[in-house]
C-alpha cells in the first residue's frame, strides 16, 4: 500500500485574462523548467484552455496540476502539487516534521509567486473593475 503525500499545496489565484492565456502560458514546457527548476514534469493530462496535469520526479516525486476553470471574465487559476519529497535517485525520502513544514510553506509560497506573476504580467496594468482586454 503507497503511503499519502507528504506535501499537498492547494492555491488559487483570479485573473482577469481569459484561460486560453493562461493555459498559454503553460503548455511552453520552457516555462515549466522556469517556474519549476528542480523538478521534472511529464504531461499525463493535457486539458487545453482547462490545464495540465503531470507527473514529477526530481526534487519531489508526485503530481502536480494546474486547472484553469473560467469565472466572470477571467480565470481561476488553480494549483495542486501532491508530492513527497525525493533523493537524488528518486527514492521518496522521510523529513522531520519542521523540515517537512518549511518544504510545504516554500512550495506554497512559490505556487502564489508563480501566479501572482501571472496576473502582472498577463494583465498588463488593467485597473479593477475594467474588462480584461481582447485580441481583437
Amino acid at each position: 500500500m503507497n503511503a499519502p503525500p507528504a506535501l499537498d499545496v492547494v492555491d488559487e489565484t483570479f485573473l482577469a485574462v481569459p484561460p486560453s492565456t493562461v493555459a498559454a502560458v503553460f503548455a511552453d514546457p520552457r516555462s515549466w523548467t522556469r517556474y519549476w527548476p528542480d523538478l521534472v514534469l511529464e504531461v499525463y493530462t493535457d486539458r487545453g484552455d482547462k490545464g495540465l496535469r503531470w507527473t514529477v520526479r526530481g526534487a519531489l516525486v508526485g503530481t502536480m496540476e494546474v486547472w484553469l476553470e473560467p469565472v466572470l471574465d477571467g480565470t481561476l487559476l488553480h494549483y495542486f502539487l501532491r508530492a513527497t519529497p525525493a533523493d537524488a535517485a528518486g527514492t521518496p525520502r522521510e523529513l522531520a516534521p519542521r523540515d517537512l513544514r518549511r518544504e510545504f510553506d516554500r512550495r506554497a509560497r512559490a505556487a502564489k509567486a508563480i501566479a501572482l506573476g501571472l496576473k502582472e504580467i498577463l494583465e498588463d496594468g488593467r485597473e479593477p473593475g475594467v474588462p480584461p482586454r481582447t485580441d481583437s
